[in-house]
């Protein structure tokens, strides 16, 4: 399962971008629901997606498409926890989604966004869409939670902060060794 897709979200800047280049992160998001810690104005995530450009997957999140719609043409990626119908879809949810077409990925998050670990369902791995498990996931429970569910991929935020919405390399590193071990 070495192929296994790692995302991070919640990037703020460009060193915490190259940090994840430089890890061999697949992918980063850039929050812009108002609500979060991690929140990037549109001019900043702009520039994030610029750097990013071909040499790692950008996500817009937002709850909603209007959060993301003014960054929507600058990543490659739209993830929501609501659906839309555009293009390059990534759900959020802690229930199945109604239909995966038109999906991308269907992220499993009950947390919400909060970083806290809940209880993984089973019915998860029939949801017949490439599926990526997120909320509470840090260094420590990460090899359990993949060995257990055998997702297309995971998504880590707090679990790789030293405080609250700050990104730290070494948890970063230490992170995506769990995940490739496995």
């Amino acid at each position: 399962m070495s192929d296994l897709y790692v995302k991070v979200c919640g990037i703020t800047d460009v060193e915490q971008l190259e940090w994840a280049i430089d890890l061999g992160y697949d992918a980063v998001g850039l929050m812009r629901a108002p609500k979060s810690q991690r929140l990037v104005n549109v001019e900043t995530a702009c520039r994030l997606a610029e750097h990013a450009a071909g040499r790692i997957e950008t996500f817009a999140v937002g709850l909603t498409l209007d959060q993301v719609e003014p960054v929507r043409d600058a990543v490659d990626t739209v993830q929501l926890y609501e659906y839309a119908d555009v293009a390059s879809l990534a759900l959020a949810s802690d229930t199945p989604p109604h239909s995966t077409k038109g999906l991308d990925y269907w992220f499993y998050d009950a947390s919400h966004g909060t970083g806290t670990f809940t209880e993984i369902p089973d019915w998860v791995r029939d949801v017949d869409a490439r599926f990526v498990l997120a909320g509470g996931l840090n260094p420590d429970n990460v090899t359990e939670v993949v060995t257990r569910y055998q997702p297309d991929g995971v998504d880590v935020s707090s679990g790789v902060e030293s405080s609250a919405g700050v990104k730290d390399y070494a948890l970063m590193k230490a992170f995506i060794d769990a995940v490739r071990a496995v």
